[in-house]
């Protein structure tokens, strides 16, 4: 059976620049521990002779056909918008001149 560890939790943890409580630190081991256990016990079922599959059923194309419709001509997309500049959205700067 797999077990996850506190440190192993932390380490994730770390990894994935998370700050974690002492308390959160068993919670989650145990937590990802029955994960761990669930996914094992998948792989012990699913045996050579069943195929991988992505849905319960068969899916054929599901994609429906590309129409070409009439879209917004550029005035009616920007008569929306809080604030337009040369035909265009204009949008608070975000970055620095250094950038």
């Amino acid at each position: 059976m797999p077990t996850i560890s506190r440190d192993e939790v932390a380490h994730l943890a770390r990894l994935a620049r998370l700050a974690v409580t002492e308390q959160e630190l068993d919670k989650f081991a145990g937590q990802l521990d029955i994960i761990l256990q669930s996914v094992a016990q998948v792989t012990e079922v699913a045996g050579e002779d069943v195929p991988p599959t992505s849905h319960a059923v068969p899916l054929t194309n599901v994609f429906r056909e590309d129409v070409v419709r009439p879209g917004l001509t550029q005035q009616q997309a920007l008569s929306g918008a809080p604030a337009a500049e040369d035909g265009r959205f204009r949008v608070p700067r975000i970055l620095g001149e250094e950038q």
